[in-house]
């Protein structure tokens, strides 16, 4: 009981017209030109299935299945039986329509339902959008690199110092070994260190510490450094000066020459209550008169 017999394959290959292989894939193809679907490589190589496009064509008898006249050379091969070709121009295949729900059987005497209509399939949803990267191509334009400086005015003094730090970079750096057109191309960058008061051993140090290794290319290095560390150029004297702050002017305390009373102003005399009452006084003086 516990052996499990195929026997759907055996009553399946006695109707089969012809000569079976003994071992390999049987694939049984006849022509068909509608009621057909597409099955996938994980049934069509199952090892316990054979593959039939037409299953009720075996149900005919053997006189009505069409078989192809074997030639002299048409025997069939170890692993499939040869059959006729499709029809070239088959009609179109219709669109497949998804199964509806099961319909119950009619009993006797009743008339049959109606025959649901399918609804129409909804159409697959549209394709993602490419993906789109956001690190740029390495094909993609580099950003142009800013210009070297340029001092204020090259000074023959200043381009010859510029000259002469260049050109003593090798004893400290021997990979720092330029031509002389490397050095008339950096003077210029190196006589504006000099013209805002940067030390020529500063530059020096600046130019040839941490260098990587290896250095494959010295002057491309130089112009980065002279370019992305240009120092700014020194405060004047009176930049460093704090600016003054501003004078407040202060109005003295008077003592008024008649009720002794203080009050703010740069001048001695009477207090404004006094001012108003000898103005008073006056005016009675003048009409008493």
């Amino acid at each position: 009981m516990d052996t499990q017999h195929h026997t759907a394959l055996t009553r399946a290959l006695a109707e089969v017209p012809g000569p079976l292989p003994t071992s390999g894939v049987i694939h049984i193809t006849l022509p068909h030109t509608d009621r057909f679907t597409v099955v996938g490589n994980h049934l069509a190589q199952h090892p316990d299935l054979i593959f039939c496009n037409q299953p009720a064509a075996l149900l005919c008898p053997r006189s009505q299945t069409p078989v192809a006249a074997p030639g002299p050379q048409a025997a069939p091969g170890p692993s499939q039986t040869h059959v006729p070709d499709p029809d070239p121009d088959p009609d179109p295949a219709p669109v497949p329509v998804p199964p509806g729900p099961p319909v119950p059987p009619v009993p006797p005497g009743t008339s049959a339902p109606e025959t649901p209509v399918p609804l129409p399939v909804a159409p697959p949803p549209p394709p993602a959008p490419p993906f789109v990267p956001l690190v740029p191509p390495p094909t993609a334009p580099k950003p142009p690199r800013p210009p070297l400086p340029q001092p204020g005015a090259l000074t023959p003094e200043l381009d010859r110092a510029a000259t002469a730090l260049l050109s003593d970079l090798r004893r400290h750096a021997p990979q720092f070994t330029l031509s002389e057109g490397d050095i008339r191309h950096l003077a210029p960058a190196v006589a504006t260190w000099l013209e805002r008061d940067a030390h020529p051993d500063t530059i020096r140090r600046t130019l040839t510490d941490d260098l990587p290794q290896p250095l494959r290319h010295p002057v491309k290095l130089l112009k980065h450094r002279l370019t992305a560390l240009l120092p700014p150029p020194l405060p004047g004297a009176c930049e460093l000066v704090a600016p003054a702050r501003p004078r407040v002017v202060v109005t003295p305390f008077q003592t008024c020459d008649d009720c002794d009373r203080a009050f703010r102003s740069a001048d001695p005399g009477c207090c404004r209550d006094c001012r108003e009452t000898r103005a008073h006084r006056g005016e009675d003086v003048r009409a008493a008169a």
